[in-house]
């Protein structure tokens, strides 16, 4: 994002979730990269997004302790959190922060996560008066992404909100698929489908009003929490990327990459 419009974004909180266990790679926020824990990492980058300020919230001492080694602001939330929006809107309610106050949720495992992809989730939610949040996409160039249910897709209407997001591949070619059905190598080069980028851009008074959203059956049946919004009316505008951002820690090959990657 050039420095003209990094000068007109609105201030901006970052908030961490740190969760000291992990079933698939416990303890991996504490797990070395490059000589500091990964939790450090993702802390050092958004310092560097120039957010009014940046808070870890942790429900564990381990993490609280290690944050205060790295002198980085450190707040004890409750260890009944189903996930990390309820530990965002704990911290927010702490901070007494309100209304259109901006809240970016980043999470403890993206050590590289780029810094210009929280200016343009911040750029997309300030754009957008009549949106809650916001979030990120990026285009889904490989057939086998499209199919992998691993892989979360997201369809937008003509302002760039979310309309739907899902597991299941969407949109649909109907024409196309029912030629080539499953094995088709690729994608039309302008076939509209994007990937979900789990960033998340909140208002505070969204934050504030969370508690008293139910889950919805499409986030039970799904897996996907960010049905729950839709699911309430809520707008979620989204803002598109280039590409996806290197991968995060969630298992501890991923880490092993990305200590080849830094060399």
């Amino acid at each position: 994002m050039p420095v003209s419009e990094l000068t007109s974004l609105p201030e901006f909180h970052i908030v961490i979730p740190a969760r000291y266990a992990s079933q698939r790679f416990p303890q991996k926020l504490m797990a070395d990269l490059g000589g500091k824990p990964v939790l450090q990492w993702v802390y050092e980058l958004s310092l560097k997004a120039g957010a009014k300020s940046v808070t870890i919230a942790t429900d564990h001492e381990v993490i609280e302790q290690a944050a205060k080694g790295f002198a980085a602001p450190v707040l004890m939330t409750r260890d009944d959190h189903e996930n990390g929006t309820e530990r965002l809107a704990e911290v927010a309610a702490k901070m007494a922060w309100q209304g259109d106050e901006i809240v970016v949720n980043v999470q403890g495992d993206e050590p590289f996560l780029p810094v210009e992809l929280i200016h343009s989730a911040v750029a997309a939610l300030q754009k957008d008066a009549e949106a809650e949040m916001a979030t990120v996409a990026c285009p889904i160039k490989s057939a086998e992404d499209f199919f992998n249910p691993n892989v979360v897709k997201l369809v937008c209407d003509e302002q760039q909100r979310a309309l739907y997001f899902s597991r299941a591949p969407m949109p649909w070619d109907r024409d196309g698929f029912a030629k080539k059905g499953n094995e088709t190598e690729s994608l039309g080069q302008d076939f509209p489908a994007f990937r979900h980028i789990g960033l998340y851009v909140y208002r505070a008074s969204l934050l504030a009003n969370y508690a008293n959203l139910p889950m919805s059956p499409l986030e039970r049946w799904e897996k996907l929490e960010q049905l729950r919004f839709l699911h309430q009316g809520i707008k979620v505008q989204v803002a598109l990327a280039d590409q996806l951002p290197p991968h995060g820690v969630d298992t501890p090959q991923d880490l092993e990459a990305l200590r080849k990657y830094l060399g």
